[in-house]
């Protein structure tokens, strides 16, 4: 990776896109420190350590969301937007054809996605005013109702217009930068969320622990190296896997000349979907949860959901094991299509050893597809819940790590990171093709 990193440096136009990457990245840090005025930050997130819900947004966002700033919200609205657009592009006839109109029809939907996406933001910029209603004083020091209700609109409008800027940002790294800007987005807010958790344990946490004798600390935070290890190794592995499915194309003579006779491979990836299943799920469960700061935690349905469905509560495992699976499924019929692969494949007169062209193909490609994503679904669910649970011991807990750090962190991490150079591969093969072209 560093070998390729060093080789994009070396091409003035993917060093440009790389450092334009790097500036909007650092726009977004940069806004994730800009408080938003009229809340009492000592107050609003003194309790961040006991809702699991909270602090796993904080971790999505960077801390934004424990520190109020403007981009508290992140670009949470943005993928929930995602979520529901590609449902209903499958469920809404006229979404679906505009889907297969190329590329008018796909910025029709980003289009939508978008206003979708402002809209969201909207409604979930107003639960979390709810749920910060106990810490919010009037603006220039004053406590009246009118400045209150003033303070409290100007919150709504501030993290909505936050939310959208994040969106926008990281469009404009997908379009003039490397690419997967909202990928990069979360990949940011989870690393510097790590990196704090890391300083607070290794020079405030553990040294405190020593000075009264303690070594536990220590080996807790041994262990979490070894585990982070481990758990990198393994997403690597599983991350790079692919089913390789044979094909062979038939010899044709054309003229004076014969064409065809080869034997190459259509390869299937394990974990096709990548992190995006995690994300998904994720989004998915915290987006009722925002919903519900309107009406309070001592509604009776909220309560309930907090404590069975929610962050943290009893069927959360199974409720977040579920969702992984469905959405590893429909981002799998998403990127492959089984159908139009065996057309291809007949109408460039190929076949796959051993079974007929046509329907016995695409049957034949579906079912290893199914399999595949199968698997690649129980490994997300394994590394996103286990090695998670592992971390409340209270030995990490102390450390800080179980609310600053999950291994869906890490998974999301190392997947952008090898998407990350995947892109740069892609764009330094574009640059030498051009370069030979000319």
């Amino acid at each position: 990776m560093l070998q390729t990193i060093k080789n994009a440096f070396l091409s003035p136009e993917i060093r440009k896109k790389i450092l334009l990457t790097l500036g909007i990245l650092l726009i977004y840090r940069l806004g994730c420190f800009v408080p938003i005025p009229g809340i009492n930050l000592s107050d609003t997130f003194g309790q961040a350590s006991e809702n699991d819900f909270m602090a796993m947004l904080s971790m999505i966002t960077g801390g934004s969301l424990q520190n109020g700033t403007i981009f508290a919200l992140g670009i949470i609205p943005f993928i929930n937007s995602f979520i529901i657009m590609q449902l209903l592009t499958l469920i809404i006839p006229k979404l679906e054809k505009l889907s297969k109109e190329g590329e008018e029809g796909r910025k029709k939907i980003n289009q939508y996605t978008r206003y979708l996406a402002i809209l969201l933001g909207l409604i979930q910029a107003i639960g979390v005013m709810f749920s910060w209603k106990s810490s919010i004083t009037g603006v220039f020091g004053s406590d009246s109702g009118v400045s209150r209700a003033f303070t409290m609109v100007c919150i709504v409008i501030i993290l909505t217009g936050g939310s959208s800027l994040v969106m926008w940002l990281g469009e404009r790294i997908t379009e003039y930068g490397i690419g997967n800007g909202t990928s990069l987005i979360i990949f940011v807010g989870i690393v510097s969320s790590l990196g704090t958790s890391l300083g607070t344990a290794i020079f405030s946490t553990i040294p405190s622990q020593v000075k009264e004798g303690d070594l536990t600390g220590i080996w807790f935070l041994m262990g979490f190296i070894l585990l982070v290890i481990l758990l990198f190794g393994l997403i690597v592995f599983v991350d790079l896997s692919e089913r390789r499915i044979p094909v062979q194309y038939a010899k044709q003579i054309k003229g004076n000349k014969m064409y065809g006779g080869q034997s190459t491979h259509i390869p299937i990836k394990v974990n096709s979907g990548g992190v995006m299943p995690i994300i998904f799920a994720s989004s998915l469960i915290m987006f009722p949860q925002m919903i519900m700061q309107f009406v309070g935690s001592t509604n009776a349905f909220v309560v309930w959901w907090y404590e069975w469905l929610g962050v943290g509560g009893h069927l959360y495992p199974l409720f977040m094991f579920l969702l992984i699976i469905f959405f590893a499924y429909f981002y799998a019929q998403i990127q492959f299509n089984p159908d139009d692969i065996a057309r291809m494949i007949q109408q460039n007169g190929g076949f796959i050893p051993g079974i007929r062209p046509g329907k016995s193909t695409s049957d034949h490609l579906r079912k290893i597809n199914n399999r595949i994503t199968l698997f690649g679904a129980l490994f997300l669910a394994f590394v996103a819940l286990i090695p998670t649970y592992i971390l409340q011991i209270q030995g990490f807990a102390t450390l800080g790590f179980n609310n600053a750090f999950s291994a869906t962190g890490l998974l999301i991490v190392v997947s952008v990171a090898l998407e990350f150079q995947k892109q740069l591969e892609s764009q330094l093969l574009i640059k030498n093709n051009k370069g030979f072209l000319k």
